[in-house]
């Protein structure tokens, strides 16, 4: 399963940043090849300056050895090895009506001192971080999440849209990251599905990724914005960066687990602002979006 996957994800590399270069017309994704000293490496691609996307990067990765010992406490268990592999992308546009996007498919094994499996599963999910809220949009991306989950099971979306809409909370804030999409982990082998079909389920998932996002950048790309919406972006931004160093559990494990800094903190925009007690004015487009952030609603 582990190659299986590991194959999949090197296709959807190929393929996403092919789409993300054409749409921008202008930048190109450098590729950085890395090796972790304790086993594996990854493939890490980075698009910056461009007329569309300010930052990006779609990176793989399929590391391997012991697993360290703080990583031991958290996952309850001894001495054992590991493989993880995975798909992680961000994207942070220059216009502030375009939403940033996250996305993430990654597979897990455990192995005993006998090098037998003694634990697997799947995990991931995408969502959505918009600077102006067009509801149309939102609407149309969790359209395509439920799609994608309903050829699996009807009950995934709605659980997956839930624990997605937890995951990515600022509880510091009091406000959600974005406006949700999907969030799943520890998939694992069951009477219902096993691992196969897990298998099937998360590559249909990232399969549905350009679908989800791109329409939303092609009718927005093009909208003029004002400096004082550009202030807005980055301080909003702001936002995205204190949840992925405070809360991000991916970022933890890649800390913890001797991983390349810069493809970790590839996900940070490159233009941020911290304003002082900033608050929206009141009625306007700016404190809509804090309140959706506040109080998830059902898109579909």
């Amino acid at each position: 399963m582990k190659d299986k996957f590991f194959n999949y994800i090197q296709r959807l590399q190929d393929t996403i940043t092919s789409k993300l270069e054409d749409v921008d017309g202008l930048a190109k994704f450098k590729e950085d090849i890395w090796k972790r000293p304790e086993g594996g490496g990854g493939r890490t691609r980075v698009i910056e300056n461009g007329n569309v996307f300010e930052k990006g990067g779609v990176n793989i990765s399929g590391v391997h050895g012991k697993l360290p010992k703080s990583m031991q406490a958290y996952f309850k268990v001894g001495d054992v090895d590991f493989f993880a592999c995975g798909l992680s992308l961000v994207l942070h546009p220059q216009n502030p009506m375009i939403p940033t996007v996250h996305a993430n498919w990654r597979y897990f094994e455990m192995y005993n001192s006998e090098g037998n499996i003694v634990d697997q599963w799947f995990g991931g999910g995408q969502d959505l971080t918009p600077y102006y809220l067009f509801e149309d949009d939102a609407i149309h991306f969790h359209k395509v999440c439920k799609s994608a989950c309903d050829n699996h099971n009807p009950e995934f979306y709605p659980k997956y849209k839930a624990r997605c809409d937890e995951y990515f909370y600022n509880s510091h804030r009091n406000e959600g990251r974005g406006i949700g999409g999907l969030f799943f982990d520890y998939c694992k082998a069951s009477e219902m599905m096993s691992m196969q079909n897990w298998y099937d389920f998360v590559t249909e998932v990232g399969d549905s990724f350009l679908e989800a996002y791109m329409p939303i950048v092609n009718k927005r790309k093009d909208l003029d914005y004002t400096k004082a919406q550009r202030n807005w972006q980055e301080i909003r931004r702001g936002r995205y960066v204190e949840f992925n160093l405070v809360h991000d559990k991916g970022t933890l494990f890649g800390l913890k687990t001797n991983g390349r800094i810069e493809s970790i903190l590839m996900s940070l925009p490159p233009h941020v602002q911290w304003h002082y007690n900033h608050l929206p004015e009141v009625g306007s487009e700016e404190e809509k979006l804090i309140k959706v952030l506040k109080t998830p609603i059902s898109w579909v």
